[in-house]
């Protein structure tokens, strides 16, 4: 996924997922969140030796080096452009191909690796992101990670995530967390999941 330092456009109309995501959120959590983090990190990057790495490599220096503000606002830009693309208004259902394989293999089933997925979600503490990522030799598993963090710091290879801080969905759900997590399945997007797998 090719991410640059402006705000990427969203794969669909802010309304395409109403009502599991409504467009008020969008206009919040994509237009002002999001951007907020695309402009941020612009300005720490803006004529430094920064300004030409990949958003890939700026995660890796902020987080090496310890700067918080460099590597969670290049993090978050990360994060919120593959979230969108985890969702789809064509998602849902069953997953298919290559990735509902694995999925079986590594987890039993797909209603196994829902209920885990959908309790890692909701039982993460304070803000942060589930994903469902792959290992060095290829297995599949379910991380809770904090804030901003991100599997590209730990050599893990991204699948999908679900973003778990309360400007997700708090527009749309108040405080009701499970609820969002149980729209997730119906817009989830397989066809993305299966172009993150390893080759």
């Amino acid at each position: 996924m090719n991410i640059t330092l402006t705000l990427p456009e969203l794969p669909y109309d802010k309304n395409a997922l109403n009502p599991i995501i409504t467009e008020e959120t969008f206009d919040y959590h994509y237009g002002k969140h999001h951007n907020a983090y695309v402009n941020n990190l612009y300005g720490l990057v803006k004529d430094t030796e920064l300004f030409d790495l990949s958003i890939e490599e700026i995660i890796q220096k902020g987080h090496t080096d310890g700067n918080l503000a460099l590597f969670n606002n290049a993090a978050q830009h990360w994060n919120h452009s593959f979230f969108w693309n985890c969702l789809s208004p064509n998602g849902g259902k069953a997953p298919d191909g290559e990735i509902g394989e694995l999925i079986t293999r590594d987890f039993g089933s797909f209603e196994k690796f829902k209920e885990q997925f959908s309790t890692t979600a909701i039982k993460l503490f304070g803000a942060g992101w589930a994903w469902l990522t792959q290992d060095e030799k290829g297995k599949l598993e379910i991380l809770a990670m904090k804030d901003a963090h991100t599997p590209l710091t730990q050599n893990k290879q991204p699948i999908l995530t679900l973003d778990v801080w309360e400007h997700a969905y708090y527009i749309d759900y108040k405080n009701a967390r499970p609820k969002f997590v149980e729209g997730f399945w119906e817009i989830v997007n397989w066809d993305f999941a299966n172009k993150n797998l390893k080759k």
